[in-house]
């Protein structure tokens, strides 16, 4: 009975041994074992996050209108202070200001003249806000087929070694399987990534749009309410 106790406790002992000297895989010993397909998913997802924050702190300034504003410029137009609302659109850095700066400029025209500035002037403040946008929606589509590509290389690593060593164990394949499953999960993570930046961004510029276009129609039912 002794002897047994003795036999039971060496063989666990053995065991926690064995667990506590079991190697650790870090973040970093996952993406070296995800092979040479890793650097070109780095890539895409350095340049996915730079867009994204970027483009989101350039959206966000945009956005940002000083519900005031419009009343102020409104109240001088009404005043015949043309000059004063034009200093101060110019000393705005926003899209909404830019716009009506370019309407207060066109003052006297045909409305028609001015409607038409005023809009075009929307148009490339949008243009200005989707800049390199489209980058994101290209890395939402090429970072999973560099995954893909990533597979394709495991499986055919799997096979080379299986070849040469002429037996299939679990040391021949695990490498390949390493490269192909990592890659894979990393291309799905910068493509996800990518995409959901992508659509959230232009959720954004859809709603400094719609502001552009409703103060292109109130400024335009300003400059005409005098003559009604």
């Amino acid at each position: 009975m002794t002897l047994l106790q003795i036999v039971t406790e060496g063989a666990t002992t053995a065991t926690a041994a064995a667990a506590t000297t079991t190697p650790s895989l870090s973040l970093l010993d996952l993406i070296l074992k995800g092979g040479w397909v890793m650097l070109p998913i780095g890539f895409l997802s350095i340049m996915a996050v730079y867009l994204i924050v970027e483009r989101y702190i350039t959206i966000s300034q945009a956005s940002k209108v000083d519900p005031g504003f419009m009343t102020n410029v409104k109240t001088m137009l009404l005043d015949g202070k043309t000059d004063a609302a034009l200093s101060m659109c110019k000393s705005t850095n926003t899209p909404i200001a830019r716009l009506l700066e370019k309407g207060i400029k066109r003052l006297g025209k045909p409305v028609k003249e001015i409607e038409s500035a005023v809009e075009n002037t929307g148009k490339l403040e949008i243009y200005k806000l989707e800049k390199n946008l489209s980058y994101l929606g290209i890395i939402a589509g090429i970072a999973p087929m560099f995954g893909f590509v990533g597979t394709i290389s495991g499986v055919i690593r799997i096979f080379y070694n299986i070849s040469l060593a002429d037996n299939i164990s679990i040391s021949l394949i695990a490498g390949g399987l390493y490269e192909k499953m990592i890659t894979s999960a990393a291309g799905l993570v910068v493509g996800i990534l990518a995409h959901i930046g992508f659509h959230y961004l232009n959720a954004m510029i859809d709603r400094v749009s719609f502001q552009l276009e409703s103060t292109t129609v109130e400024f335009i039912d300003l400059i005409q309410e005098p003559t009604k």
